[in-house]
């Protein structure tokens, strides 16, 4: 998948504490707003950092550390003030929990050398330091990942309480609203395969860095897809450096989307990649039905979609009475079984029991086609889980059968027994 360089470690390590600084309480709009949920648990030390006594001039101080990043630009505030036109309302792109975004454009006329290329520029709202913490986790991820499924971080600016980050534009806006919107175009199934593979492609990407980064707020309104439909994950702010050595977790405040975040992180605030394959998962499930993660206004036992959802995605009677009816014929009933079997498992109770997202990646490519492929594998890796894996077999257009095979490490009578997918 890559990786993003040997300085990623001593930048991620050098700025943790400020990674792990969300404390502000959000309060909740809809289903895609950000919230922190109360927990109690264990808090490292850098944890314990987490309060709006921070010293102003340390934050300062880190700021200046991200001129490190010599492929990102440090604008002026003026620079970014004539691109959009003194922040004109009609440039206004889109707003969220951190700030608002316009369009502008960059050429020599702002700046001699500078590449003529459309931009998305974010205004953080001015909330003291959170809003700071916010934008240099940003800076301090995006300055170092480079992947063709990451937004690409172009610039920055730092002056006096002004925080604002420039992007590539992305020209076809958010994955929730091609979803979700009443007056989109319903978005094609291949289309739909081809944004699932990008997306889960960008979280292995981050999964596998030389320290893992967790992205912790993975949901469809922070993909954003550009002309071709190549899905990009936005909004790194809420993004934590994952666990080293003999870690198993990390812990941290409880932060995320409501209908998104792993159940078992907002039980314990404990936090590892497999969090964000079920957040996966839902987004995967949100693709295949057409239907948001969390909708009020939907009768009782539809309004969350995983509850209602996941207990049909096995079961070869139903599944295909949860596919978006505005796809109608556009997909073969091996592929539909092959995506619902995949975001099953993503949204499995047990964390361990979830796959990679280098298995994911692996899972989605086949769909990339037809659909048609008869076999896929399943690779389920995790403690106790490592060397199984699971290879389904597809009979005809509904008969499915599921078992599980020991790989060359396993011994007998291994702790996965034998499944079916009904």
């Amino acid at each position: 998948m890559g990786n993003c360089g040997t300085r990623e470690e001593s930048a991620v390590v050098a700025h943790a504490q400020v990674q792990q600084l969300h404390m502000l309480p959000l309060s909740v709009k809809n289903g895609n707003t950000p919230v922190v949920l109360e927990k109690k648990h264990n808090r490292s030390l850098s944890d314990l950092s987490e309060n709006s006594s921070t010293p102003r001039r340390n934050i300062i101080e880190d700021s200046r550390n991200i001129a490190i990043y010599t492929n990102v630009i440090a604008f002026t505030l003026f620079e970014l003030e004539t691109i959009t036109k003194s922040f004109r309302s009609d440039y206004v792109l889109g707003e969220g929990g951190f700030g608002t975004v316009y369009k502008g454009y960059i050429d020599e006329n702002v700046r001699v050398g500078l590449k003529s290329l459309p931009v998305a520029v974010k205004v953080l709202n001015k909330e003291g330091l959170q809003g700071h913490r916010e934008w240099l986790t940003e800076v301090n991820f995006l300055g170092q990942l480079r992947h063709p499924n990451l937004v690409k971080l172009i610039g920055y600016c730092c002056e006096d309480d002004h925080r604002l980050l420039v992007y590539e534009f992305m020209f076809r806006g958010s994955l929730e609203n091609h979803l979700f919107r009443k007056t989109a175009a319903p978005l094609p199934w291949a289309t739909r395969m081809m944004i699932a593979l990008g997306a889960a492609k960008g979280l292995a990407f981050l999964h596998n860095a030389e320290r893992p980064v967790i992205y912790r707020d993975f949901k469809t309104s922070n993909i954003l897809l550009d002309s071709d439909y190549t899905a990009k994950l936005s909004d790194f702010g809420l993004a934590k450096a994952g666990p080293q050595g003999d870690e198993t977790h990390v812990s941290t405040r409880v932060m995320g989307t409501y209908g998104y975040a792993a159940p078992e992180y907002v039980m314990t605030g404990h936090l590892t990649a497999r969090s964000d394959v079920y957040s996966f998962g839902v987004v995967l499930l949100e693709l295949l039905t057409g239907r948001r993660s969390v909708d009020k206004t939907r009768p009782s036992k539809e309004q969350n979609l995983v509850d209602w959802a996941r207990p049909k995605l096995n079961d070869k009677r139903k599944f295909l009475h949860i596919i978006d009816p505005r796809l109608e014929d556009q997909y073969s009933t091996r592929a539909a079984q092959k995506a619902c079997s995949l975001a099953y498992y993503c949204l499995s109770q047990n964390p361990k029991a979830r796959p990679l997202m280098s298995d994911v990646v692996e899972t989605l490519e086949p769909l990339q086609s037809s659909g048609t492929n008869e076999n896929v594998t399943l690779t389920l890796s995790g403690t106790g889980l490592s060397d199984y894996r699971v290879q389904r077999r597809f009979v005809g257009n509904n008969g499915t059968g599921c078992r599980a095979l020991p790989g060359p490490k396993c011994s007998p009578g291994g702790t996965l027994p034998a499944c079916r997918v009904r």
